[in-house]
């Protein structure tokens, strides 16, 4: 009697597990804060794999068919992944799609421009909340904004309220574990500001503005960037530019990143007393997951800590 009982027990458990919704997000951190919610649920899928430029991407066959399985998408936008606006029209037209950069509760400021920062004050959290909804041109903000720790928070919350109301049997699991990611991010973010306040007004420059959020989170002084984005060429005229910035301020570290020549910011600083160090703000190398996030900002708080020192 009992193996019957049991199979019966198994099939009843059955629909549970595939009512769980199937979630696509766009980029690692993302991935790595649905991961968090949907513990012990379900998993989301990744669409731009690691190493690869979330600017620019062709999807692979199991990517497609992740976006045409989805129930709910989420992704930070178009401003990130321009290419990943017609196959969630073509592909996902039956899902939920959240744009996280344009989310009531998400923090964003514009891009700065110039190579030098000396103009931007870093600071001003009012003035980030504030630009969040003053924005006529999407096209003005920075869609780097997973880099602000309360941005993920507030993403958590977000991602466990969809999939609540996708998925109202597994409720009280995603809230639960929204809740605990926050429990979280609140703990690295204060190891990070014990860090890096030592070391909060040494200046650096960085390959490309991807950091703004990270800095002002954090009160850092960033000098400057080498190229205005992570697909361009600095100039002859931007690289003169950076190095009189560099001598001017006296920076102390110059970050190149993982998937670009390193040898480009050795070429540029030669002959100055700045030291190389690398960022990587989508956590390229550290194992996706639900810890994938807080590692990734974790790591970017010991490189600078570990340059800047």
């Amino acid at each position: 009697m009992l193996r019957p009982l049991l199979l019966t027990l198994g099939l009843a458990a059955g629909p549970a597990l595939a009512d769980v919704p199937n979630v696509a997000t766009d980029i690692l951190p993302v991935h790595s804060l649905a991961a968090r919610v949907m513990a012990g649920v379900g998993a989301p899928a990744l669409i731009v794999p690691p190493g690869t430029s979330p600017h620019a991407y062709a999807l692979r066959p199991s990517e497609a068919n992740a976006l045409e399985q989805a129930d709910l998408v989420f992704w930070i936008g178009e401003a990130l992944t321009p290419w990943m606006e017609r196959p969630l029209d073509t592909l996902a037209g039956d899902a939920q799609v959240i744009e996280l950069l344009h989310a009531p509760d998400t923090l964003t400021m514009a891009f700065r421009e110039g190579a030098s920062f000396e103009a931007h004050d870093h600071d001003d959290e009012a003035q980030a909340e504030a630009d969040h909804h003053d924005h006529d041109d999407h096209g003005d903000i920075d869609p780097h904004v997973w880099l602000d720790p309360e941005n993920g928070k507030a993403w958590l919350d977000l991602m466990a309220g969809a999939l609540a109301q996708a998925d109202p049997e597994n409720a009280a699991a995603y809230r639960a574990n929204a809740a605990a990611g926050k429990a979280e991010i609140d703990a690295v973010t204060a190891d990070i500001n014990a860090l890096l306040t030592p070391v909060h007004t040494t200046p650096f420059v960085v390959f490309h503005d991807a950091y703004h959020y990270f800095e002002r989170r954090f009160d850092l002084s960033a000098a400057g960037a080498i190229s205005l984005g992570d697909a361009s060429d600095p100039s002859p005229a931007r690289i003169a530019e950076i190095r009189h910035i560099v001598q001017d301020l006296n920076a102390d570290c110059v970050f190149s990143e993982p998937q670009f020549n390193a040898g480009l910011v050795d070429t540029v600083f030669e002959g100055t007393s700045a030291k190389t160090g690398v960022l990587d703000p989508l956590g390229t190398l550290i194992p996706s997951g639900p810890r994938h996030y807080v590692e990734t900002l974790d790591t970017l708080g010991h490189s600078i800590a570990a340059c800047l020192k």
